[in-house]
């Protein structure tokens, strides 16, 4: 325990300037609401010891210009546990940020809720919980960052419950803290870098670059927008394809600018989003997060090129959700042969996960604008697209179905390939007489649309 830096020590990382919340009266019995024996005199050490009345400081701050409420953990006092006046400053300090129109960052450090107050300590969870709840439906962002340790229902309510998770180096981080878990359990499962690579935190920050993350996290998810983003300009050839299969083989070249050089292109600064919460990532196959376009925030989903998996999906339809619910406009880029067809893509619900990102990206209130760069394959690239919303570059093509597989259901020879390209009308300068995209959009000195053949 020794070796934990103090609450106080943590807001110093972060802020220069914090200034702490009234704390809720609440009386005050020896033993606490059990009459549990030596809980009084147990309290009062740790008060002495940290020089904090309870496991939690709750305040304001201004993190490099940007207000926000700050809860930090003191682990030294009774290992950061939960009891009912943490509860009461835990409230408190959701309820002026909600007053306050400020975003919430808890800086956790806890073993789980406290023995000796049992089921009126565990109940606080249900507190939190409405609390972190509420200041969502305020459209208010929480990002947390998860020390060393994070266990227990911390970390299934302030922690996995923010919508952006930092995690330090080396935490212990997961439900079952140390003494409950099973003799045989293995311990890295329950580390920060474990979380990570599950999808359930987004990324690990060292200590010394914590305050410059956590700044960059505030700026973004605190700039509304109700403007579209504008499509970014083709960083490929100007000229349209001749043919179908030209088309094709334009979108499946391995020279074509893939999305992270859009993302490079258009985003002067990204910071990313490492998964959806329930297990897995897509790391290769989607990339989600936020950015900085010309001063605007602009909220990022964008496929790479290969079958985009389960969990890219997934991770797609958070980000769309989360932009939503704060506001800021959403760009994808769409650019995959398919979905992934294998046998565990289905077993991880491939449909799901596709009907999900549809049914998000449909329900959005926020301004979704969609550039196809690439291979526009099927319904696991059309998810992706905003209806009414949608452009296109001259390397990309759009189609029900890749036109080898198209060929092949239709019983055509392979030799007709192409043909059934030409058919499908995959071009952009057909998709724009289809109606199916607004526009084909050319380089930067040449952004004007393309008239359909």
């Amino acid at each position: 325990m020794a070796d934990r830096p103090s609450a106080r020590a943590v807001l110093a990382l972060v802020t220069d300037d914090f200034t702490e919340l009234p704390h809720p009266a609440r009386e005050s019995r020896p033993d606490g609401p059990l009459g549990w024996p030596g809980y009084g005199a147990a309290r009062a050490r740790a008060a002495e010891r940290t020089g904090e009345r309870e496991s939690v400081v709750c305040g304001t701050a201004s993190v490099e210009g940007t207000r926000a409420v700050l809860v930090a953990f003191e682990f030294g006092f009774l290992g950061g546990s939960l009891g009912e006046r943490t509860g009461d400053r835990l409230v408190a300090a959701y309820a002026h940020a909600r007053a306050h129109r400020l975003p919430v960052v808890p800086l956790v450090a806890t073993g789980g809720s406290r023995m000796q107050e049992g089921m009126l300590a565990l109940t606080q969870l249900q507190r939190v919980a409405r609390e972190s709840a509420l200041t969502r439906e305020a459209g208010l962002p929480q990002i947390a960052v998860v020390r060393d340790p994070t266990t227990g229902g911390g970390w299934a309510t302030l922690g996995a419950g923010a919508d952006v998770v930092l995690a330090l180096p080396g935490a212990q981080v997961g439900f079952a803290g140390s003494r409950v878990r099973p003799a045989d359990a293995d311990p890295a499962a329950y580390t920060a870098e474990a979380q990570v690579a599950a999808g359930a935190a987004d990324a690990l920050v060292r200590p010394e670059e914590l305050r410059g993350t956590v700044v960059r996290w505030l700026r973004l998810l605190t700039r509304p927008s109700a403007e579209p983003v504008p499509p970014p300009p083709s960083l490929g050839r100007a000229d349209l394809p001749a043919t179908g299969w030209d088309a094709v083989r334009r979108a499946r070249s391995p020279e074509r600018p893939r999305a992270a050089a859009y993302l490079d292109a258009c985003l002067t600064s990204r910071v990313a989003l490492g998964g959806v919460r329930c297990g897995g990532t897509d790391p290769d196959g989607m990339l989600c997060g936020f950015g900085e376009r010309e001063g605007r925030t602009v909220a990022y989903a964008a496929q790479t090129g290969t079958a985009t998996r389960p969990a890219g999906y997934r991770t797609a339809a958070r980000l769309v959700r989360l932009a939503d619910r704060l506001g800021i406009p959403v760009l994808t880029l769409v650019d995959t042969p398919g979905a992934a067809n294998d046998a565990e893509a289905e077993r991880q619900g491939a449909g799901a996960a596709i009907a999900d990102l549809f049914g998000a990206v449909a329900a959005a209130r926020t301004p979704v604008t969609t550039l196809v760069v690439g291979e526009g394959g099927s319904g696991g690239a059309l998810a992706l697209a905003a209806p009414g919303n949608t452009w296109a570059t001259p390397d990309s093509y759009f189609s029900v179905i890749a036109p080898e597989l198209a060929a092949a259901i239709l019983k055509r020879p392979p030799e007709e390939v192409e043909d059934t390209a030409d058919r499908l009308r995959v071009r952009p300068q057909d998709l724009v007489e289809l109606g199916v995209v607004r526009g084909v959009v050319g380089p930067a000195d040449r952004t004007e649309e393309h008239p359909a053949d």
